[in-house]
């Protein structure tokens, strides 16, 4: 005779498989490495830095100072 099945036990590893199943396909989705994270971050703060050279003073702006 087997012993007995404690359902709640079973009901929880399916949950925690399919969380992990769902969890692998989004980091396959999602998931970025956290050096291109570093990578896009600096590139859009280089970015930034050369357009704000590339800015005109206005006239008012210069008169008031």
């Amino acid at each position: 005779m087997d012993k007995p099945v404690n359902l709640n036990r079973f009901r929880k590893q399916k949950a925690r498989a399919e969380k992990k199943a769902r969890a692998d396909q989004n980091a396959v989705t999602f998931g970025r490495t956290k050096a291109e994270k570093d990578l896009d971050k600096a590139r859009n703060v280089q970015s930034l830095h050369k357009l704000d050279q590339h800015k005109r003073s206005d006239e008012k702006q210069d008169s008031k100072t």
